[in-house]
C-alpha cells in the first residue's frame, strides 16, 4: 500500500494542482484535502494519514501551528511545510513545532514527490540552507540562556549521543542501559527542550558542540579568534 497524503492549503489552485501531481503517483494517495484549520484538525486523524502537505497561511489560522498540534496528537504523522521563500523565521518556527521537511512554495514537482517518500516511512529532510537558519536562530537564543539547564547528568549524555547520530539500542550499549530506559530518556529530553522530534535534538547538540569547540580554540588561542577548529568540520555554521 503507498503513502497516504493529506494536503492543508490556503490557496485552492496551488492544493488542486498537488493532489492532481500525487494522484499521477502509483505509490502516493491524496485521502483529503482541505483550506481550513478546523477542518484539519478533525479530518486529517480520521483519514489515516502518513502524511500532511501544509502551508503556512491558512484562511483561518496558521499553518505551523497547526503542525504543532498535529504532531502532538499524531505522533505517526509526518508534516510536510510549504514556506515562502526566504523566510527564515518561518523555517525555524517549523522546525520547532515538529515538521520533517521543509519546502519552498515554488518547489518543484519531482522535489515534493520527493520529500514525500522520504518523511513518509519515519525519513527526515533537512537541507543545509535549513539547518543553517535553525543554527543561527539557536546561536542568537544561547547567548541568553543556557538551553540544557533543566537537563540531569544523564539526560544530557543521552542528548550528546542523539547528536552523534547514534540510536536508542546504540545508545543503551554505550550507557549500559536498556533500550526501553533509553526511550524514557529521550522522552524527556524532547519535553524538557520544548522540542518534538529527535531530529530537533540532533540539530541542536551538533550546533552546541560545534559552537563549543570554536569557543574552546579561541580561548586556547587568541590568533584564531574568528575561526573554526581544522580537525573536524563545523555542521553548523
Amino acid at each position: 500500500m503507498g503513502l497516504q497524503v493529506f494536503l492543508v492549503h490556503g490557496d485552492e489552485l496551488v492544493r488542486r494542482g498537488v493532489a492532481q501531481l500525487l494522484d499521477d503517483e502509483p505509490s502516493l494517495a491524496v485521502v483529503g484535502q482541505t483550506a481550513s484549520v478546523a477542518d484539519a484538525l478533525e479530518r486529517v486523524s480520521a483519514s489515516a494519514a502518513d502524511v500532511a502537505v501544509l502551508g503556512t497561511r491558512l484562511p483561518d489560522g496558521d499553518g505551523i501551528e497547526l503542525c504543532r498540534v498535529l504532531c502532538t496528537k499524531l505522533p505517526g504523522l509526518r508534516c510536510l511545510m510549504l514556506t515562502p521563500n526566504g523566510d527564515g523565521s518561518a523555517l525555524f518556527d517549523a522546525i520547532m513545532a515538529g515538521a520533517s521537511a521543509f519546502l519552498p512554495q515554488q518547489t518543484s514537482g519531482a522535489d515534493l514527490i520527493e520529500a514525500i517518500r522520504t518523511i513518509g516511512p519515519g525519513g527526515s529532510l533537512l537541507d543545509a540552507r535549513t539547518a543553517t537558519a535553525f543554527c543561527a536562530r539557536i546561536r542568537e537564543e544561547r547567548q541568553h540562556t543556557d538551553p540544557l539547564a533543566a537537563l540531569s547528568e544523564q539526560e544530557r549524555a543521552v542528548f550528546e549521543l542523539i547528536g552523534e547520530g547514534l540510536t536508542n539500542r546504540q545508545i543503551g550499549e554505550q550507557m549500559s542501559r536498556a533500550e526501553k530506559t533509553v526511550k524514557n530518556y529521550v522522552s524527556h529530553v524532547l519535553a524538557k527542550l520544548g522540542l518534538q522530534r529527535r531530529t530537533q535534538a540532533a540539530l541542536l547538540a551538533a550546533h552546541l558542540h560545534s559552537s563549543d569547540r570554536v569557543e574552546e580554540a579561541t580561548n586556547a588561542h587568541p590568533s584564531v579568534r574568528g575561526r573554526r577548529p581544522r580537525d573536524r568540520p563545523a555542521r553548523c555554521r
